[in-house]
């Protein structure tokens, strides 16, 4: 635990000194959503819906993909030395979930502010929001964990990522639908715990799969 709290913490700390990264994804998130605005000022509930899961998709690839991206073959060198690799995958989904969690909460209070509140259900609608950053966040924390043993290649995330998140973004927006209506609507939490239980197992895989890429 220490060590993945020292791995945060220095991920932390490249953040922070990189402050215009973080900008750039509040900028992204905001120009998306203005722009949504400026073109249909109040969407209908399904409408909304989809536009906003669209929308923290592409945020979770653009604030998710640089994860290992970022990190030069020197560097990876050093953690190889100093590190076990569960340490770091477990530390960079960690971020990575901390950061979709505050990309998430911007993009529901932009929606709301801006696009209006067609939300019936509001408290389990804000359990979607954070589920659905934490699910986007570990898919791609893995996939650009393979992506950056593989040469690096950003567009290997897009290859590989876009065939396995769809569903995830169908069942998303499927559990989110009945939220924007009146009616109750049965088996809501058995699905929910579906998509508890695919997160669960993406981060089972990637630390079982993470230190056999590592090696390479």
């Amino acid at each position: 635990m220490h060590k993945i709290f020292l791995l945060l913490r220095k991920d932390f700390l490249l953040e922070w000194r990189q402050k215009y990264s973080l900008y750039g994804l509040i900028l992204y998130i905001t120009s998306a959503v203005f722009t949504i605005k400026m073109l249909q000022d109040k969407p209908d509930g399904e409408t909304w819906n989809s536009l906003f899961w669209i929308i923290l998709l592409f945020v979770s690839v653009n604030a998710v993909a640089k994860s290992f991206l970022q990190e030069s073959k020197n560097r990876n060198l050093y953690y190889y030395s100093v590190h076990h690799p569960r340490d770091i995958i477990l530390s960079k989904l960690i971020y990575n979930v901390i950061l979709m969690l505050l990309m998430s909460g911007i993009a529901f209070f932009l929606f709301v502010f801006l696009l209006d509140n067609p939300i019936q259900n509001l408290s389990k609608f804000l359990l979607m929001v954070f589920t659905g950053g934490i699910s986007l966040s570990l898919l791609f924390t893995t996939l650009a964990a393979i992506a950056g043993k593989a040469g690096g290649n950003s567009a290997l995330i897009a290859i590989l990522g876009f065939p396995i998140v769809i569903p995830q973004i169908i069942l998303l927006s499927d559990l989110s639908k009945p939220l924007f209506i009146t009616l109750q609507v049965s088996g809501w939490w058995q699905f929910y715990a579906a998509l508890l239980l695919l997160d669960l197992l993406l981060i089972i895989l990637s630390i079982i799969l993470f230190p056999f890429i590592w090696k390479e």
